[in-house]
């Protein structure tokens, strides 16, 4: 059981609180004020401490025991102190814990009961409410939104609905969580913002898009410019192993794959030798291929699908009676 949740209360038998040193060691020297009291600290004590400079205060009523930068973890304790016993970690920090997120600077994000008081502090931490909390927390140390419950958060908390879609998306793709386990979350808890953004993520997740970028490309250059539909995540073998092409278009007759990659960099040397690999397969395999990252969808969709009409064309694809297409660019 989380640190914070058992000792924050000053009702805790003394024979049941561990020792001073140890209540320091597992909170990173982060302490509240109820924690202090309960150890035998008066106010004027926890005064004399901190104008000393030996303490510090990081939130109301949360002190650390130390001076100097806190650590990530002891942000997280202060955080959850803060939202007393009942908080958990939510949103982005939730999706940092869980690993789905990298790991960035910024405030710590809670989620506290509907009714508690306490209020976001710039820029330590960011407070959220909800009426579901029993219902959400995972038995995590330190306490954290279950993974479905996490996403669903992220998704809500975007400024438009196609981020939030996108959102979706992107972290169903980097996880273990399945469609049903996901819509299964939505349905025992659905959200009042983007809930057909949501459940449209949910859907192209089930139709095997991946990402962001994927979901981009069906819309803005597929679907926009009439072209065939692909078909999502084709199993390749390369050097006895099964790899996965983003779009293919064999079912339309022509040997095409289209890669969409979303990386800032290809300076991983495991990554860039699995595509050279790839490459050479599809060459030998006399396949047409074409790659395409975020500033090409999102910023040139029309070239794009230029290019791809092009090679599927070129491939066997006959557009005698494509789909007409939707871009308000080009016209389709």
């Amino acid at each position: 059981m989380p640190t914070h949740k058992r000792w924050s209360e000053e009702s805790i038998p003394a024979e049941q609180r561990p020792s001073w040193p140890v209540l320091l060691r597992e909170q990173q020297g982060i302490v509240s004020r109820n924690q202090l009291r309960a150890y035998g600290h008066t106010m004027s004590d926890i005064r004399a401490n901190l104008s000393g400079g030996r303490w510090q205060r990081v939130l109301p009523r949360v002190y650390s025991t130390f001076t100097g930068e806190l650590s990530r973890s002891a942000k997280i304790h202060a955080a959850l102190l803060y939202g007393s016993g009942h908080a958990v970690l939510s949103h982005r920090t939730a999706a940092e814990e869980w690993k789905i997120l990298p790991i960035i600077e910024g405030p710590v994000e809670i989620t506290v009961p509907y009714t508690f008081s306490a209020i976001s502090q710039t820029p330590v931490v960011i407070v959220h409410r909800s009426r579901a909390l029993p219902h959400i927390a995972a038995g995590t140390n330190p306490p954290r939104t279950r993974i479905t419950d996490t996403i669903l958060d992220l998704a809500t908390a975007q400024r438009t609905p196609r981020q939030a879609t996108n959102v979706i998306v992107d972290l169903l793709g980097r996880t273990k969580v399945s469609v049903a386990t996901m819509q299964a979350c939505v349905l025992v808890r659905p959200p009042f913002r983007y809930r057909p953004a949501i459940r449209y993520g949910l859907a192209l997740v089930g139709g095997g898009l991946m990402s962001a970028l994927e979901v981009a490309y069906k819309e803005d250059v597929e679907d926009g410019h009439g072209l065939p539909r692909g078909s999502r995540q084709t199993p390749i073998e390369v050097d006895g192993k099964k790899l996965w092409e983003d779009v293919t278009y064999d079912a339309q007759g022509a040997a095409v794959t289209v890669r969409l990659d979303g990386r800032a960099t290809h300076a991983t040397p495991g990554v860039a030798f699995r595509d050279r690999r790839r490459d050479n397969a599809a060459e030998l395999a006399g396949r047409a291929r074409l790659v395409y990252g975020w500033q090409d969808v999102r910023d040139s969709p029309c070239l794009v699908a230029t290019e791809v009409r092009a090679i599927l064309v070129r491939e066997g694809w006959d557009p005698t009676g494509a789909r007409a297409g939707t871009c308000r660019r080009c016209g389709g």
